[in-house]
């Protein structure tokens, strides 16, 4: 199995991103009219400095394959759809369960054939790859029947919900032979995470020790693809249907931390849950965090659904990738009270600190993704990390410590 490095770096080196870290610098100096000396790594004194990644021009799909939707009860199946057509595939059919969302599919995708039951779209020989985003557990059952069909497969997050779907879906992708894939997105659709993992690999803050994940979401959104821009559904706060808050949004942080640090082994430390300021839905869970050990780094994870309407987008997302040389810290989606643009990416290492912006970096996954599926290859993602962040975020869930704050 290819770690989920390699894939992506050649990716990157492909749209001239990836090389060595000076000749990297000369060009961001470039972007913003500094001397190339000033930008150089081995240069005198400490400095303050800032880039942008230059312009890449979007290379045209290399390949072509057919799929469907089967399941679109979160909004994040627009994500999905929009990564594999980056790479070539051609949406032809969908299912929904849920009128409203099965209408604001159809304004969107008007020309795409909607299926009146999910038989029709995994039973259908000519689709190669399904996509789901439904009610979070019953993603792995669509999952087993897609891939025993012959069908590769690319999930939302979480993939599953309990110890016993992530058995039934290891053992179903190594009877069939199947792709399959988790579209953990805050990192492989954030374009300064995925920089971040570039940084990492190419050494520039030394051995990473530990990551830091915060992951505040908002309920109600004004709008957008990250799930609640209309009312939140019923199985939203019922933690048997989407998994808990640790298994649910946790999802995305425990796999940063499993890339970034290259863990192969790891176990939960401790985990806790709360419902704070929710008592209409008793068994919602609107706080949970955890610590997490792995065999090469260390791991924090906090998740809340308090972002106020002041910030202006859906959540402040951070990121904090300490290393035996230097630190990382990525501002996903604003810089509070600077600027409302995000993929913002710190790097402090011996010699300066930089601010880089990231929003230029290629996407890798959708194109990779696709490259996968024709040539049964596993670039786009490591399916052992994918699964193990799976396993951890169900464990930590399990074992949480139900918390409750006197006011």
């Amino acid at each position: 199995m290819h770690t989920s490095f390699t894939g992506r770096r050649d990716f990157l080196k492909r749209a001239g991103l990836v090389g060595s870290i000076g000749s990297m610098a000369g060009s961001m100096a470039m972007m913003v009219g500094l001397p190339e000396s000033a930008m150089a790594l081995g240069g005198a004194g400490h400095s303050v400095e800032e880039s942008a990644l230059p312009a890449q021009a979007e290379e045209a799909p290399k390949h072509s394959i057919q799929f469907s939707v089967c399941g679109m009860s979160h909004d994040h199946i627009y994500g999905m759809i929009g990564a594999v057509q980056r790479g070539g595939g051609r949406l032809v059919a969908a299912w929904g369960a849920e009128q409203d969302k099965l209408a604001a599919f159809k304004k969107r995708f008007p020309g795409v054939k909607i299926a009146a039951t999910q038989d029709e779209i995994l039973t259908d020989p000519s689709i190669q790859l399904v996509l789901t985003s439904q009610v979070p557990c019953e993603r792995a059952g669509i999952a087993v029947r897609a891939m025993r069909n012959g069908k590769d497969f690319l999930s939302d997050k979480p993939g599953m919900i309990s110890l016993e779907q992530l058995a039934e879906v290891r053992r179903i992708i190594a009877e069939t032979k199947r792709i399959y894939a988790i579209l953990y997105s805050e990192l492989l659709e954030v374009k300064a995470a995925m920089y971040a993992g570039v940084l990492v690999q190419q050494g520039a803050i030394g051995k990473v020790i530990q990551t830091i994940n915060i992951a505040p979401h908002q309920v109600v959104q004004k709008g957008g693809d990250a799930g609640g821009a209309m009312p939140r559904p019923d199985w939203f706060w019922d933690p048997d249907k989407y998994g808990g808050i640790l298994c649910d949004i946790g999802s995305h942080q425990v796999d940063q931390f499993i890339y970034y640090t290259g863990s192969k082994q790891a176990e939960v430390v401790e985990s806790q849950v709360a419902n704070v300021r929710h008592p209409a839905h008793p068994r919602f869970q609107d706080f949970g965090d955890m610590v997490l050990r792995g065999d090469r780094g260390l791991g924090y994870v906090r998740l809340d659904w308090f972002t106020p309407d002041g910030l202006g987008t859906w959540g402040d997302g951070r990121l904090f990738i300490l290393g035996t040389d230097g630190y990382i810290e990525v501002r996903k989606y604003a810089n509070i009270a600077v600027s409302a643009q995000g993929n913002n990416l710190f790097i402090v290492d011996r010699n300066r600190a930089r601010f880089i912006d990231c929003n230029n970096m290629p996407l890798p996954f959708g194109p990779q993704f696709v490259a996968d599926i024709v040539n049964r290859t596993h670039l786009a993602q490591n399916l052992d990390e994918a699964l193990l962040a799976a396993e951890l975020v169900i464990k930590a869930q399990r074992s949480a410590k139900m918390v409750t704050l006197q006011d």
